[in-house]
Order: structure tokens, then sequence, then C-alpha cells
């Protein structure tokens, strides 16, 4: 039984930025840093399988790829790498590129890659505050500069890099042949509001993701019977013993978590392990008017779902953004495989 408040620390990247403000209180050092990782505290030998971090742009990221389990366990590492991300900040005409326009052989992508066409290639599209974009392994994909990106993922560093827009960083042109899929990443309308208080945002063979949504003063049960994390949006809250407000994120596993909203009430992200959403994964104890009171998607809600993942999804759902879905643990590999 497990309940932790996350520890962070910081990753410089060259295309970083230098006030993380009001994201993150780290000081302002001049060193310009891309990324906030969480994680448990003091248990070096207990990593989760899930890795949640802050991605902060002042610059446009490589184009990469990720390979996926089978891949990633041929060459010796326990797992692949599908991702989440969940925009929390967005400068005007800011842009993540998922796929590519159009299909293309091996050939043709391989001539893209190495005179640099590629770059033109991938599908860029404009993002904006509270949308969702899933990125499953094999998916060629970018992000854009002027974003702050809270990204869920499976616990794995392995990044293939096909362009890198001349920082002279290592390309890994063969890996990513190997495993990139590459043609566009189809999408879908697939709104999934359960209830009030919860909108699930992905759902995956490795993960799920959900938006929660809690009134002032009201107390919730969180079920964490899987690996679970959550991240603060917005608000503050009493989880269990601890105190949490805005980017604080706590680890939870085989236990459940006593949750008092603040009175502003708070908004948080929820990611756990497994397939499949939790049915009772949130369960109101008390709020000041039990009309609203969560209660579990029913049965036909829930089937729905299941039967509607089987596709990817483009739509927006009430209150959680725009979400992109295509189809298609801190283990570190012993050698170079890059870096966003």
């Amino acid at each position: 039984m497990t309940i932790e408040l996350a520890l962070t620390h910081a990753l410089p990247k060259p295309w970083g930025v230098v006030d993380l403000r009001p994201w993150n209180r780290t000081s302002n050092t001049g060193v310009a840093i891309g990324e906030i990782w969480y994680d448990r505290p003091g248990k070096p030998s207990l990593r989760p399988s899930l890795l949640l971090k802050l991605l902060f742009t002042g610059e446009p990221l490589s184009i990469q790829v990720h390979p996926n389990d089978a891949y990633a366990r041929s060459m010796g590492l326990p797992n692949g790498k599908t991702e989440a991300w969940y925009v929390l900040s967005a400068a005007a005409g800011a842009r993540v590129a998922l796929g590519l326009s159009g299909q293309l052989t091996r050939q043709q992508l391989r001539r893209a890659v190495d005179d640099g066409s590629i770059a033109n290639l991938v599908m860029w599209q404009t993002v904006f505050p509270d949308d969702v974009i899933f990125v499953p392994a094999g998916t060629i994909h970018a992000i854009g500069a002027g974003l702050v990106i809270a990204e869920i993922q499976q616990r794995s560093e392995a990044t293939f890099r096909l362009f890198d827009h001349g920082r002279q960083r290592e390309l890994h042109i063969e890996r990513a042949m190997a495993v990139a899929n590459a043609g566009p990443a189809p999408f879908r309308v697939r709104p999934n509001r359960f209830t009030d208080q919860r909108v699930l945002l992905v759902s995956g063979p490795h993960f799920v993701l959900e938006r929660i949504d809690l009134s002032a003063n009201s107390t919730w049960c969180l079920e964490a019977k899987r690996e679970t994390w959550l991240l603060v949006l917005s608000g503050n809250a009493l989880a269990g013993s601890l105190e949490v407000a805005a980017t604080d994120a706590v680890f939870a596993q085989s236990d459940r978590i006593a949750i008092r909203a603040g009175g502003t009430g708070m908004v948080g992200l929820v990611a756990y392990t497994g397939v499949g959403p939790v049915p009772h994964l949130l369960q109101c104890v008390a709020q000041s008017s039990l009309a609203h009171a969560a209660r579990p998607p029913t049965a036909a809600r829930m089937g729905a779902f299941l039967h509607a993942s089987k596709g990817g999804m483009r739509g927006r759902a009430a209150g959680a953004g725009r979400h992109y879905e295509s189809n298609s643990p801190n283990t570190f590999p012993r050698r170079s495989l890059g870096s966003h």
C-alpha cells in the first residue's frame, strides 16, 4: 500500500526554456530546461512502469519515433514507448505533428530523411490548452515550439531521431526506419465523458489517462489498485495526508486515495496502468449537493466505450479539449538511443 508525493528533477534540453513559471518553481539558473520528471522519493529499485513528465518547448523538438515492445525487447530493453500528451499551455499557432501527410514506401521515407524533406511531410496540427494527443509506438511525431505539455508514457527513453533541425545530435535512421509507420495517423471522433467528474482521454494497451474535475470542498475516494499517478492541474486538495496544488503529483499503488478538494475545487490528470478504464475509479464520499455525485459508468456506457476503443479518435469531449488518437521501469538503455 503506497501513497507518495512525487519528487521532481529538471533535465536541460537544447530546445527547452529558461523560465518555467508558473508551471514549476525551479529557480532560474539561465539553463534551458526541457523536461521536469516526476518520480518516487528514494525508491530507485522500485521504479514505476509509467513515467510522468512536463515538457517545455522553446524550439521544435526532433522528428522522431519510438519502438514497440517487441522491437525494444529485441534490443535488450524491457519495453517500448507509447505516450500521451496533455497540452497545458500553447502559444498562438503552436503545433504538434502526428504521422505523415501521405503514405510513403520505405525507399521514399529514406530519401525524405536523407534530404531533410521529411520536415515538410509530417502532419502538423495547431493545438490549444486541454488538447490531448495519443502517440502509439511506431508513430512518427514531433512537438513544436511554444508549448507546455504533461506527458505520460511507458517508462523508456528509447527514441529514434529522423530529423533534428541542424542540432548536430545523433540520428538513428536505421532503427527508426525499422519501427516507423510511414503514413498518416488515422483519426475519428469519440467523446468519452463518463460522469460529471470523469472524462476518459486515452485508453491504450499500456495505460489509461483520465481527467477528473472535483467541486469545491467535496470529498472523494480514488481507487489506486493499479500503479496510479495523479497530477494536479489547478486548484488544491488534501490527498491522503498530502497537501497538493497545481503541478504537484502523487504516486499510489495497491491503495485508495482519500481526496478532499479545496475551496476552489481541483482539476487533475489520473494515469494508471492496465487495459481499460476502472469503472469505480472515483467515488463520492461527501459534497455539498449529492445530486451531482459521481456514479460508476453504466455497463452499457462502458461496453459502448470498449467497442469504440478498437478505433482511433479525434474530437472534443465536453470540458476536456480536443482528442487526437492514432491507431496503429526507469530502465535506461546502456547506450545512447536519443531523446526528444
